[in-house]
């Protein structure tokens, strides 16, 4: 993992992204999904296809990762040279997206799910910031919130229900 905003450069999944994707076909197990939805980017879609559930992914755009603009391919550090101080969340991206924006996109495969005839299991494959994002959005938070939900490569996170509140029932693992 590199660091650097890739949110529009299709960047392969490397040698170690290929062993956590397998890692979490071990994970998942023999688990079945209602729907399963993917990112366009070919490193969701090989992780996918390597943990097991390609045959009935559906390919979402909205699930793309965070659009970074004129961020693109640079590290936090790199682009606080030219901008102290910012912050992904708070700030944005000149050319690209802000947390708003990228929080309607969440909503809209959020309101996906809810909308799709029986569908009691969901599993996503995205990119971490568009995933934090949707996490926050389920909880009812603002977008930026998505700041407060650190999300590691591969992790197995769980969205769902007690009683008529939305909850966070597994992160990270």
């Amino acid at each position: 993992m590199s660091g650097r905003h890739t949110g529009s450069t299709d960047v392969p999944l490397d040698l170690a992204g290929r062993e956590q994707a397998r890692s979490l076909a071990r994970r998942l197990g023999d688990e079945k999904y209602d729907l399963v939805l993917v990112s366009p980017l070919s490193r969701a879609r090989d992780t996918c296809r390597l943990a097991g559930y390609d045959s009935s992914a559906v390919v979402v755009d909205q699930l793309r990762e965070w659009d970074y603009g004129i961020y693109e391919g640079q590290t936090t550090k790199e682009i606080r040279q030219d901008r102290p101080g910012w912050l992904l969340f708070a700030d944005g991206c000149p050319g690209g997206e802000n947390a708003d924006q990228v929080g309607r996109r969440a909503d809209s495969v959020i309101g996906r799910m809810a909308a799709s005839p029986g569908v009691d299991r969901a599993l996503l494959f995205a990119h971490g910031h568009i995933l934090r994002v949707l996490t926050a959005r389920w909880l009812g938070l603002p977008a930026r919130a998505g700041r407060m939900f650190a999300l590691d490569p591969a992790a197995i996170s769980i969205l769902g229900w007690e009683h008529e509140n939305a909850v966070v029932t597994r992160w990270n693992s």
